[in-house]
């Protein structure tokens, strides 16, 4: 039986965010604990955070800054939902952003069905997000949209079918993404246990290596770079 990740090397032509723009029109955005200029950005504030970007696309003349699989962030110590003094700090990023304006079209990966979604409230979190599940071949498996906007979700229904490249939702602003600049995390995950509407998408260091063999790289899908 073919591995999941080789049957996702074979799809082609996958976009997930506003399929009329090339992915020519893409650059790498590095939000890592390395990155000098994030040391001087408050990035708790939403609106300063969104304007960084902005001004980061506009340098480099692109359209959607992506990047941060298996990414080590600061981003997150602000909120308390990676930061419960009881277990360790989740600081590892575990899907793949891509930052761009909000009400950008969010689409379909490959064909699936809704599994679940769920409105995530909390400074820090998905806001909305929708996950959609997929066989082929003998692999089912599951894409996460996180960062929607509200009307995302509003008359969506489970088991609803969607087709590949079909728009499925559009992205969030600040006031209900988790108060983040607009982005989509997208994420793919193999066993999704019991978990509805919801995933982790940040892991901390003891649980690195079980998430990153849940939940590939989703540039394996993408084919970005």
């Amino acid at each position: 039986m073919k591995s999941l990740e080789s049957i996702l090397k074979e799809i082609q032509n996958v976009k997930v965010i506003d399929g009329q723009i090339g992915y020519k029109d893409y650059i790498g955005l590095d939000l890592s604990v390395e990155n000098e200029n994030l040391k001087k950005l408050p990035v708790d504030n939403a609106i300063q955070f969104e304007e960084y970007i902005e001004n980061y696309l506009s340098i480099h003349n692109a359209k959607v800054a992506f990047g941060g699989y298996n990414e080590v962030r600061n981003l997150y110590k602000r909120s308390e939902i990676f930061n419960d003094t009881a277990i360790e700090e989740r600081n590892i990023h575990i899907g793949l952003d891509l930052w761009i304006k909000a009400g950008t079209p969010v689409l379909a990966a490959v064909d699936g069905r809704v599994h679940s979604f769920n409105n995530n409230t909390g400074i820090g979190d998905y806001g909305p997000t929708i996950i959609l599940e997929h066989q082929i071949e003998e692999q089912k498996f599951y894409t996460l949209y996180g960062h929607l906007s509200l009307e995302s979700i509003v008359n969506l229904k489970e088991d609803s079918i969607f087709k590949k490249g079909e728009q499925i939702a559009t992205l969030g602003d600040a006031s209900v993404n988790g108060d983040y600049a607009p982005h989509l995390h997208f994420q793919i995950i193999k066993d999704i246990s019991n978990y509805k509407g919801d995933y982790p998408g940040v892991c901390s260091k003891n649980n690195q290596k079980f998430y990153l063999e849940n939940c590939p790289n989703p540039n394996i899908l993408l084919k970005i770079d």
